[in-house]
């Protein structure tokens, strides 16, 4: 079923069944291989459905497709064991003598994984894991909706003890603080409602400033709507905080007709009139400013940009249609709603409001007195005042430099992700063994949910020494104790992995920003300008994480880039290639099909189409030796070992090499200690390269730290123009 937001996806790790040839290699004759008419199959006659030569390899394929119940007849018949079910169309492959020889006799044929590299599990059962990212420009939220619409419309049809697990979502924590926010939103407006009657201490009066506070709101999300903004953290954010702003202007409003009636006023009408033709300048003035302020955050460049643009600008909004709702609609309830609580004949009204009123403002004027005389206090002595101005500046640029920064708040998203790394060499049989030791002390921890795992792939890319886990961490109302934050959840992984030797472990949570790096902490790829050893510039890097894991501001810093991989030199003497007319290209083709695997056809079945892949036996490809027992064809049709054209030497060496800016590279993950913020920590970073790097050495910051550190200088300039 297609869902049109959705851009890609793909299965890493994924187990699914495709047709494998294991050639036995015991013997230089199979030059002979397809001599004639090869089309029967334990006296079964087929037609072929398509011949195909394997390049370089010497010999040809002959394929008879046949039907499960008539292929179980003769097989049977013939006295051979059956490996397919009734279900399933086998697909057979004849390599033949020229006697007419079955397959069976020089390879095994077997349905088998389309790849090896890579298994995977969830909470110890077998799994095959799907990544689904969303197309540009489409909505993040409803497009994760429309799949698990299609997820729950499949999973009806899957077979018995099969289900679809969901291990990361990010509506989740969407939803989970869109709710906080709106409860916060609800929260700020009654408030600001108590405030408003216990100053203007009359029902109706409290009403006209409350209902311009949902007119600003709903005059807000119409223009989000028209401009393209969607309602998500930032944009509640902000009317969280234009709610104690918007209302301002209805209340100086209502304020001002107060005091009209004060004066004497008995017309409502009148009291407005002439309420507003004393105020106007002063809110027009006042909106004016706030929005000056908050329109330059909307220039801002760069992903934060993108973030304060949204801010900003719903800000700028709210405050802007307060002000047309104070022009407009205040003045309007002001003039229908309000009465003046002293009659033509001087008499105060004797009731709740009347008597509340009298004696909050005996409270009110005793403290304005003593303000008043605070402020003529400071006003004869002008030392005073300039001393407090220079003071408040002063702490001011303390503040500024002394507070923690960073791009993004680090919350807790559900979700952990643990890489794990073994020692260079290690199989992929003993990683599965390491894994699963680190899954058994992980499901001690009840605060997670659902544990996905896949051997074959980390932060640092893949191999048979790397793995990765996937972790879902139960709801949050679920964990509102101490110690059951995300925080918590990883320094316990670090605490039950620490006495596992054989495993290197790093955990984090996904980074706020999707897309941006691999977790929520640092990135950097520290680089050699000079080009040199690789060994060298390892041995650097080791030497700079040694240093920065010394830094108190750091609490994890993580290389797994290692040199000292077990590799084989491949030699090809070029000379007798050339004498026996046989390319090097022909000799390392053949040398990875027998050793590696080579995807040699394909074949169309249930629908689908499926590779066809040859590789020798484990057991034929265990050492050097295993040369002398692979062939090549030459240019006179004859067969000869590889061991006569190539060399195997052992050495040691990186797994894979990395380049940035056009330099290589060797990428270092770290997150922040318990206290200090990212730019406390890439304050640590940039004075740790400066003493410890040698000359030609440097480092570039990358995912959330690269914005957050071109971010801060265009914070600086944007604060300064705010300011003017």
């Amino acid at each position: 079923t297609p869902v049109s937001p959705v851009g890609n996806f793909g299965f890493p790790g994924r187990k699914l069944r495709f047709p494998r040839i294991k050639r036995l290699v015991s013997s230089g004759e199979t030059d002979c291989l397809l001599q004639g008419d090869a089309r029967r199959l334990g006296g079964l006659t087929a037609s072929p459905d398509e011949e195909v030569e394997l390049s370089g390899l010497g010999y040809m394929v002959q394929v008879v497709i046949i039907e499960a119940q008539q292929l179980r007849s003769n097989l049977e018949g013939n006295g051979l064991a059956f490996a397919c079910t009734k279900e399933y169309l086998f697909k057979a492959f004849q390599l033949a003598y020229g006697a007419g020889n079955a397959a069976y006799e020089v390879a095994d044929i077997e349905l088998g994984d389309e790849y090896y590299n890579y298994s995977s599990e969830v909470n110890g059962h077998p799994a095959a894991f799907m990544l689904i990212n969303q197309k540009a420009g489409s909505n993040a939220s409803s497009t994760i909706n429309e799949i698990h619409e299609v997820l729950d419309e499949i999973e009806r049809d899957l077979p018995e003890g099969a289900e679809f697990v969901v291990l990361t979502d990010t509506n989740k924590f969407l939803y989970a603080s869109i709710n906080s926010v709106i409860r916060t939103l609800i929260e700020a407006i009654l408030l600001v409602i108590v405030v408003v009657y216990v100053f203007l201490q009359d029902i109706k009066s409290t009403l006209i400033p409350t209902i311009s506070i949902f007119v600003s709101i709903i005059g807000t999300f119409a223009v989000m709507s028209l401009i393209g903004f969607s309602i998500n953290l930032l944009t509640l954010f902000a009317l969280v905080l234009a709610i104690g702003t918007v209302v301002d202007d209805a209340i100086v409003v209502v304020e001002a007709v107060q005091a009209k009636f004060d004066e004497g006023y008995q017309s409502p009408v009148l009291a407005a009139d002439d309420a507003m033709k004393g105020v106007s300048s002063a809110i027009l003035t006042s909106t004016l400013i706030f929005m000056a302020v908050f329109f330059p955050v909307g220039m801002m460049g760069g992903t934060s940009g993108a973030f304060y643009t949204q801010f900003g600008i719903t800000m700028a909004v709210a405050v802007g249609i307060s002000a047309i709702n104070a022009f407009t609609l205040s003045p309007a309830l002001c003039a229908l709603l309000l009465k003046p609580y002293i009659d033509e004949h001087g008499n105060t009204k004797n009731n709740f409001a009347a008597r509340f009123r009298k004696a909050f403002n005996a409270v009110f004027d005793r403290l304005s007195r003593r303000y008043v005389r605070g402020v003529l206090y400071v006003i004869h002595r002008r030392w005073l005042l300039w001393g407090t101005i220079a003071v408040s500046f002063g702490l001011l640029v303390l503040f500024v430099n002394t507070t923690k920064t960073g791009l993004i708040p680090e919350e807790d998203t559900g979700t952990v992700m643990v890489s794990m790394n073994t020692k260079p060499g290690t199989s992929m049989a003993q990683t599965g063994k390491t894994l699963k030791r680190i899954n058994s002390r992980l499901d001690s921890i009840a605060e997670i949910e659902y544990n996905g795992t896949v051997a074959g792939f980390s932060f640092s890319g893949s191999g048979p020494s790397q793995a990765m886990s996937f972790l879902t961490l139960t709801d949050w109302d679920e964990r509102k104790g101490e110690g059951q934050s995300v925080n918590d959840v990883i320094g316990r992984i670090y605490a039950a992995t620490a006495d596992i030797p054989d495993a290197t472990v790093f955990a984090m949570s996904p980074p706020m920003i999707a897309g941006y790096g691999m977790g929520n902490g640092f990135e950097l790829y520290l680089q050699d300008k000079n080009a040199g050893d690789i060994t060298a510039f390892s041995q650097v890097t080791d030497r700079f994480v040694e240093a920065l894991s010394g830094r108190p501001e750091i609490g994890e810093v993580y290389s797994s880039f290692a040199a000292d991989y077990p590799q084989y030199w491949v030699d090809i003497d070029a000379a007798k290639c050339e004498q026996s007319g046989v390319s090097p290209s022909d000799v390392l083709s053949t040398l990875s099909g027998y050793f590696s695997g080579e995807y040699v056809s394909n074949f169309n079945r249930f629908s689908k189409l499926y590779h066809v892949t040859m590789q020798a036996p484990a057991e034929y490809r265990m050492d050097t030796e295993s040369l002398d027992g692979m062939y090549v064809r030459t240019s006179d049709g004859s067969m000869s070992p590889l061991s006569h054209f190539v060399r195997l030497t052992k050495t040691n060496g990186p797994s894979d090499l990395t380049r940035f800016n056009m330099f290589n590279a060797i990428s270092i993950s770290g997150s922040p200690a318990t206290g200090y913020s990212s730019g406390q920590v890439l304050k640590a970073i940039r004075e740790t390269a400066d003493h410890v790097l040698p000359s030609g050495y440097t480092y570039e910051l990358g995912g959330l730290s690269r914005e957050e550190s071109n971010t801060t200088n265009n914070a600086v300039w944007i604060f300064v123009l705010c300011m003017v």
